[in-house]
This record gives C-alpha cells, structure tokens and sequence, in this order.
C-alpha cells in the first residue's frame, strides 16, 4: 500500500491530542491520508529514540500531540 507524500506520523497523547482527533471523527472531519495517528497512554512516555524509529522508517514528518 502506497501512501500519498509527504508521510506524517502523529504520535497523540491518549488524554489530550488523541481526545481531539476523535472529537474531529465524530464531528465527520476528515485529516489527510499521509497522516498516521498512533495513541501512546501518555506524552511522557514518548521517548526520542520513537521519533528517530518514524523517521528511520520513512515518514517525513512527526507531530506531537500531547
């Protein structure tokens, strides 16, 4: 599966910046789909060697949502 470019990693906090993407979901807004939301349990457990893995793997952005 090819993704359109560039490729955005969003890694959202499950309390604070994921809260705000499915309120987006059931509001129907649409993001992009180079956009990829993953929900950690909490922002500070996002580490930097997770931000080097995203872009070791090809994405061209990452966005924090804490």
């Amino acid at each position: 599966m090819s993704f359109p470019r560039p490729r955005i990693l969003v890694i959202a906090c499950n309390y604070c910046g994921y809260a705000g993407a499915d309120l987006a979901g059931t509001m129907r807004i649409q993001y992009p789909p180079n956009a990829l939301i993953i929900r950690v349990p909490c922002g500070g457990r996002i580490s930097p060697v997770m931000i080097l893995e995203a872009f070791r793997s090809g994405y061209d952005g990452v966005l924090l949502a804490i």
